[in-house]
């Protein structure tokens, strides 16, 4: 199986507070072989955690793929 590299992209959909989680949306895509693009809606503290997440998503889609095919 080959290692999936992925980047992200995030949209604020509805910006975190104090007490409350923001909305994030997700782009994330990938680098050959696995060169598909996937959108989330997550909810989380930080851009980044929203980003981290959509990737770590995306990841674990692509490696299903993979076992699928292979």
């Amino acid at each position: 199986m080959q290692r999936v590299l992925a980047q992200a992209i995030v949209d604020v959909v509805r910006a975190p507070t104090p007490i409350t989680v923001g909305c994030f949306k997700v782009e994330v895509w990938g680098k050959p072989p696995h060169d598909y693009v996937r959108h989330y809606e997550i909810l989380a503290k930080t851009d980044t955690m929203a980003a981290q997440e959509g990737i770590q998503r995306f990841t674990e889609e692509m490696e299903k793929l993979d076992a699928q095919e292979g």
